[in-house]
């Protein structure tokens, strides 16, 4: 069985940020004990509370030593893969022409374009999205109706569960909205302003050194560990 982690950032149509980013981390079940616990002995080695939340908003110069080494595991972490499809300009998505609907309707799009290329034949998944999710449960129930349309798994063998649950449950969902929030900076041009975070500017560098070029220009389907698609935007 494997697990997959799914978090958004900025996925509202008028937030004013310029990119929109889906992301995901997958783990095989049977690793999930095991990762929730060293996260966990990371964050008391650093003096938090091992319920304190990992996420993008609290990083600080204080906190920056943390948010250093739990990068640093995740880049070590052999059974953690992260995939992203990153829409780097909103203002430039035609709904109308693509047969979308809404930016409502897009969002989910962009969910199954997210989760299909982590989606093999040979194993089955349970995916877990964070539940700020505006969209609520019967989308959800839709996404994995598309999904196991899409495999042929039509009795739900392969896709076993798609849920909802809240980041303080899963160190993994933690995980996946700190990197997120790292790629977000660098597409929503945070990254070059100098009046941004340098503590923020330091933990993209970390990911720079082994990810930039995934990053910044995208990957091919199906990268192994960081697998980055830029969404390609038609006027």
């Amino acid at each position: 069985m494997i697990n997959i982690y799914c978090d958004e950032s900025c996925h509202l149509e008028n937030d004013k940020a310029k990119a929109m980013l889906l992301g995901a981390i997958s783990c095989p079940e049977q690793e999930k004990s095991r990762i929730y616990s060293e996260i966990r002995a990371i964050k008391k080695k650093h003096g938090l509370s091992t319920w304190s939340e990992i996420k993008w908003t609290g990083v600080s110069p204080s906190k920056l030593p943390f948010y250093m080494e739990i990068i640093d595991y995740f880049i070590c972490e052999s059974a953690l893969s992260f995939r992203a499809v990153v829409a780097k300009d909103k203002s430039n998505l035609n709904h109308e022409k693509y047969n979308q609907g809404s930016h409502n309707l897009w969002y989910y799009k962009a969910y199954f374009y997210l989760l299909d290329a982590m989606i093999g034949y040979s194993e089955e998944y349970k995916i877990f999205i964070d539940i700020k999710d505006t969209c609520g449960g019967a989308k959800v129930r839709k996404l994995q109706e598309v999904l196991c349309n899409n495999k042929y798994d039509f009795k739900h063998e392969v896709i076993k569960s798609i849920e909802q649950i809240r980041s303080h449950e899963s160190e993994i969902l933690q995980l996946t909205d700190l990197i997120m929030g790292a790629i977000g900076f660098y597409h929503n041009d945070h990254y070059n302003n100098p009046d941004s975070s340098a503590a923020k500017k330091a933990l993209v560098n970390k990911l720079f050194e082994k990810y930039k070029n995934s990053i910044v220009g995208g990957t091919y389907r199906g990268t192994s560990k960081m697998d980055i698609f830029l969404w390609k935007l038609v006027k």
